[in-house]
């Protein structure tokens, strides 16, 4: 092969993955360091939990939803009511508060949320539910919540599970370019959360 037939053939395998990148989104643009900033940190752990970290995204339109939460298993406890009390701030999970991140500005249950990280956290009722974005993300437990730093608060309305679920599970559902539903499920209960993303 003669050398100048060469260096182009280099150069068109120098070049082409690149190209590829930006053709197919694999590119780190300064749009999708922003959005990876908005995410919250993956949660290690140095040993195995008896309620393991987990982890769910979706996107809803342009607008990526993260959430890391624990994992909790029922275990023969009664636990809305027993384990999990009426009336008081829950974490939403076990272990660390639960932490949900949007990428862009939503909705959930029609109030308006800026794009960000937030601690997720609810208060359970046997009829209505308060679902909760507490601007402190990170924090074991709740027994550090502060109200003061509640950016939303919405209702939820619970609903009985078709079938147990024996391991805690936070879900997405009916998703659309536009919405989705967030379900909370554990033991024989299930909670909507609508998510919209902002017009």
């Amino acid at each position: 092969m003669k050398l100048p037939v060469l260096l182009a053939a280099l150069a068109v395998l120098v070049v082409a993955p690149s190209a590829f990148a930006q053709d197919h989104g694999m590119g780190h643009g300064s749009g999708d360091h922003a959005m990876h900033a908005n995410m919250p940190p993956m949660r290690g752990n140095d040993g195995p939990r008896a309620s393991p970290n987990a982890g769910v995204m979706q996107t809803i339109g342009t607008t990526m939803v993260m959430v890391h939460y624990s994992r909790p298993s029922v275990n023969d406890r009664e636990i809305f009511g027993g384990l999990v009390p009426f009336g008081e701030v829950w974490r939403t999970g076990a272990n660390e508060a639960t932490a949900i991140s949007f990428s862009g500005d939503v909705e959930i249950g029609g109030q308006a949320l800026a794009a960000g990280t937030y601690g997720l956290f609810t208060i359970p009722g046997e009829d209505e539910w308060t679902v909760i974005f507490n601007r402190t993300a990170e924090r074991w437990g709740a027994m550090s919540y502060d109200d003061a730093q509640d950016a939303l608060r919405a209702t939820a309305t619970p609903m009985a599970a078709a079938s147990a679920q024996e391991q805690f599970q936070i879900s997405f559902e009916d998703v659309t370019d536009e919405s989705a539903t967030m379900v909370l499920a554990w033991d024989d209960v299930r909670v909507p959360v609508s998510i919209s993303v902002a017009n």
